[in-house]
């Protein structure tokens, strides 16, 4: 089993920047790709980036220029660095970790942590 912890959330005003980490404990071993999802009020939960073990990326096009995932492997922790927030960015942010190279119906879950964007 992987346990994801969550941390950095907060308030912050539009135009603003946080940065989010999620470090995980547990058998780590196993994980390859570590991410990011959100899920804003009344909407689904939806995908903000990732980032694999050898440090490919990927982003939603929502964020793409603005947000950038990184990881230590050697801390066990991904970051999310979030610039010109936006208040459409407000949500749970959640972080994910999978055994393959992108985050799957089986990958580990924090419990996420909240992001308020004021306008």
């Amino acid at each position: 089993q992987v346990q994801l912890v969550e941390s950095g959330g907060g308030l912050v005003q539009a135009g603003g920047s946080l940065r989010l980490s999620c470090t995980a404990s547990g058998s780590t071993f196993t994980i390859n790709a570590m991410g990011w999802y959100r899920r804003a009020p009344g909407k689904q939960r939806e995908f903000v980036a990732t980032i694999t073990t050898g440090g490919g990326t990927n982003y939603a096009d929502s964020v793409k220029g603005r947000f950038t995932v990184s990881r230590d492997n050697a801390k066990k922790t991904v970051y999310l660095q979030m610039s010109s927030l936006k208040p459409d960015d407000t949500a749970v942010y959640y972080c994910a970790a999978d055994r393959l190279s992108l985050i799957t119906t089986k990958a580990y879950w924090g419990q996420g942590t909240q992001v308020t964007v004021s306008s």
